[in-house]
């Protein structure tokens, strides 16, 4: 993808290093079967469903914390954030007080210009702004902010083109997308070499199980979280998915209660 500009974040990954991965793994490991590690460059990335639209992901040397709200209490058992992304604005996906609790010495957050403007002073100090097409990086971690729209006339007034993001991440040489909120725009389709994806699939603030498995079959990621899906038939999009490429893993995680 073209971007606009790059912007480099100084983080705390001297911090993580030197607490190590053997430290924090087993704290990701308190939630059991939630919890898959997958192989990165040498290493391994963890993904810890926690609800909706909230997960983290442990990183050889970083700890992302995606779209997190619901109170910091809800992430007291997992390591402490070093990095964390917002996609949008919604209630779902953003909370000012969550943030305000989960902040650490060394936290870093990336989000849309929206989300930027309504931070409070003091997380603004930490935050870094990127549009559509623009990047920033966190230690050995690139973003690439990738559109995240609605496409149908009835539904653009829940996310309108140029205004949300999604994320594309290169950890380890591997390429992990996080949809937020949006349908199968033409963005997404043309996503290539992804291996883990994130991708919503609710009516009618996104898209339904058909139209977000047309999506991943055209960028056939190795690995498809659904997520952000409260109310869909996972199971039906499992099945598209699965009929029209099974070399693409589907993973159903407990998003809303085990």
């Amino acid at each position: 993808m073209t971007t606009n500009r790059r912007v480099f974040l100084k983080s705390s990954i001297s911090t993580v290093g030197a607490l190590g991965a053997a430290t924090m793994l087993p704290s990701l490991a308190y939630a059991g079967s939630m919890v898959k590690s997958y192989a990165i460059g040498g290493g391994e990335l963890s993904v810890h469903p926690v609800a909706h639209a909230s997960f983290v992901m442990q990183t050889p040397d970083t700890v992302i914390y995606a779209d997190p709200v619901g109170g910091a209490d809800k992430y007291q058992d997992l390591p402490p954030a070093q990095l964390i992304m917002l996609t949008h604005e919604h209630g779902d996906h953003f909370h000012v007080e969550t943030l305000e609790g989960l902040m650490g010495d060394g936290t870093k957050l990336i989000t849309n210009p929206s989300v930027y403007k309504k931070l409070p002073g003091a997380l603004q100090e930490r935050a870094i702004a990127i549009g559509n097409g623009d990047s920033a990086s966190h230690g050995s971690i690139s973003a690439d902010a990738i559109p995240a729209y609605n496409l149908a006339a009835d539904r653009l007034k829940y996310h309108p083109k140029g205004r949300d993001n999604g994320y594309v991440l290169t950890i380890g040489g591997e390429r992990i997308y996080i949809g937020g909120d949006t349908e199968a725009v033409p963005e997404m389709r043309e996503l290539e070499g992804i291996k883990i994806a994130f991708v919503p699939m609710n009516l009618p603030y996104t898209m339904g199980v058909e139209q977000a498995a047309e999506g991943v079959l055209d960028f056939a990621p190795e690995i498809v979280y659904p997520y952000h899906y409260k109310g869909s038939d996972i199971d039906v999009f499992e099945k598209l998915v699965n009929a029209g490429s099974p070399d693409i893993k589907v993973v159903q995680a407990a998003w809303y209660g085990v």
